[in-house]
């Protein structure tokens, strides 16, 4: 029985996915998030597995691949397309190769068509495919850049993944509204632009009409994953220890909502909103500093250096940058709230002020 799991990125909806052999202790991890390093470090330590390859399917647009940081911490070499045009991987890949982990393998397939290098990775009794972007879950990936080809994607899904055996598993790149994985005999039934009676026409003119604008992250996310997701200045900062943190490629550390609630008294908590803003209708973060973001340069000797702040503003943005501001004036114990008062909103935690959605309700 292999080891299987399933990991999640809520920033771009993106799956990661582990695939261990119990005898050896190996294990492959395919499309790893950067800002996911340390939990998938500590969750591969925690099951006393031993990380072989990092597997890309192809070189991605909306997220920043783990694989160069995990290459650091764990000892794991990267593996990809060798149509993909990245470099500092130790393993270019090619249709009908075999990438082992202990007494298994994953067989590789090149599915291009989303990009010029993209790969399937078939498990070796063809009970699970690994897709990419190639085909999602009653979809599939767009053509429309990095060498992309609407009909060289139809005859990669047709030819390298619908000849697969019916009930083998298919797991997506991404899947934006909760599903987490689907069959080979589903999408050939269901799936609304490979499946049923369409054909290659069909397909071409349906692709050539989506009409999408360009993933967020593209500009800084296809360059890093050209290096396999070497930073610029090749550093890997220490791991704070004063709280579970995570690391986004940016140089910006983030703490998330539950613990700020559970240890709110732990931390500085600093919202840089306008004035008019920490008073409206998003409310605060009961005991939060106000500091707008354009003054706290020059006053951020009202923080505590020894203690750590959390900044806070409406989205995530601005509050980034006040990390930054911090840092340049000898903050240490530092962190960003993603989502701020929005997601703070949303996950109904407490607050001071504002509009309380739910009243009356």
């Amino acid at each position: 029985m292999i080891v299987f799991r399933q990991m999640f990125d809520g920033q771009s909806s993106t799956y990661s996915y582990l695939l261990a052999d119990p005898d050896t202790g190996e294990c492959v991890l395919i499309d790893p998030v950067f800002e996911q390093g340390r939990r998938d470090a500590a969750f591969i330590g925690e099951l006393g597995l031993k990380l072989t390859w990092t597997l890309e399917t192809h070189v991605h647009a909306d997220h920043v691949t783990g694989a160069w940081l995990l290459k650091q911490r764990l000892g794991s070499k990267i593996a990809l397309a060798e149509a993909g045009g990245a470099e500092g991987a130790d393993r270019y890949l090619r249709d009908g190769d075999k990438v082992a982990f202990g007494n298994r393998y994953l067989d590789v397939r090149a599915t291009p068509g989303h990009t010029g290098g993209c790969l399937t990775y078939v498990l070796d009794d063809q009970s699970r495919a690994f897709t990419g972007d190639a085909l999602l879950i009653r979809g599939c990936g767009r053509t429309d850049f990095q060498q992309g080809d609407a009909g060289t994607l139809y005859r990669s899904i047709q030819t390298r993944i619908f000849t697969l055996p019916d009930a083998c598993r298919l797991y997506p790149g991404h899947d934006y509204r909760g599903a987490t994985a689907t069959t080979v005999g589903e999408e050939k039934r269901f799936n609304p632009r490979v499946g049923g009676t369409g054909n290659e026409k069909d397909f071409i003119g349906y692709m050539a009409n989506l009409g999408l604008p360009h993933p967020k992250q593209m500009d800084v996310a296809v360059p890093a994953n050209r290096r396999c997701g070497k930073p610029d200045n090749s550093a890997i900062p220490a791991d704070p220890d004063w709280a579970p943190l995570n690391l986004t490629f940016a140089g910006i550390w983030e703490v998330m909502p539950h613990w700020l609630e559970e240890h709110a008294g732990e931390a500085q908590i600093l919202d840089v909103r306008e004035p008019d803003e920490f008073l409206g209708a998003l409310g605060h973060i009961d005991g939060a500093i106000s500091i707008p973001l354009g003054q706290l340069a020059r006053r951020a000797g009202e923080l505590n250096k020894d203690k750590p702040v959390v900044t806070v503003c409406r989205s995530g943005g601005r509050s980034a940058q006040a990390t930054v501001i911090l840092q340049r004036q000898g903050f240490e114990k530092l962190a960003n709230l993603p989502g701020g008062m929005l997601l703070w909103n949303a996950e109904m935690r407490p607050k001071a002020g504002g509009i309380d959605y739910d009243a009356g309700l």
